[in-house]
């Protein structure tokens, strides 16, 4: 079994939008329905547990009805932070996920989907523990200080952003999430952080799609030129 947690629950306030951006339409659709969609056509996918902050779990069910999916298709609220957003998607999804099964977490922010790279993630954490999708980086990269100066170049074949999804065991998620506190869930970062601390080896799968972070207007603005030619249809620059 593969699950993957499409995590949409945050209020994305640096975007300036009257909604969060997640549910902001494009061409009549909520960016979230189009990573559904796209996950819904993974022939690798067998189950997909949307967390959504719980204001908006009606319009989220609403959204997905069009979508045609043979597998499991549920939602889940989400916590007062992305962590407990995550321990509330595994108890969603313990009914029948084994301990080996693999469960996937994609940040709604990343409006994409990377059909290859997806299967590539699911057989690295079948051999590995952990995988997640990677964005090589090809510029020059800099470290810098507080007060925005350059200290060293890091060289750039060592580093990766972080892209979706991110992969595990589900045994191992549910432990880590389970037997941990809320005030130690609210200090927790990224699930493969979480991961690297609890020495859960991750493997990199780079991924050949833009790694595109919706954060600022700009960012939404480039997925709406973007979406019909090189998203939806499958096309690569």
């Amino acid at each position: 079994m593969n699950t993957l947690l499409l995590m949409m629950g945050g209020s994305g306030t640096r975007m300036g939008a009257a909604r969060p951006k997640q549910f902001i339409e494009i061409k009549g659709k909520p960016v979230f329905w189009y990573i559904v969609k796209g996950y819904a056509d993974v022939a690798e996918i067998d189950a997909i547990c949307i967390v959504s902050h719980t204001d908006w779990i009606p319009y989220v069910r609403d959204a997905i009805k069009d979508i045609s999916f043979g597998g499991k298709l549920l939602i889940a609220p989400g916590g007062d932070n992305r962590s407990q957003s995550i321990r509330n998607g595994l108890r969603a999804i313990e009914g029948f996920s084994g301990e080996d099964d693999v469960v996937m977490m994609h940040d709604a922010t990343h409006p994409y989907v990377d059909r290859e790279g997806t299967a590539e993630v699911i057989r690295a954490v079948k051999a590995y523990g952990g995988a997640t999708l990677g964005a090589r980086q090809y510029d020059t990269c800099y470290r810098m200080d507080e007060d925005l100066m350059l200290t060293n170049v890091i060289p750039r074949q060592e580093i990766v952003s972080g892209a979706s999804p991110e992969a595990f065991r589900f045994g191992d998620m549910k432990r880590i999430y389970f037997e941990a506190s809320d005030e130690e869930l609210a200090s927790m970062t990224s699930a493969g952080a979480i991961a690297l601390a609890h020495h859960i080896p991750m493997k990199v799968v780079p991924s050949k799609i833009l790694n595109l972070k919706l954060t600022y207007p700009e960012d939404l603005e480039l997925f709406r030129i973007l979406l019909d030619e090189y998203f939806i249809s499958g096309k690569r620059l």
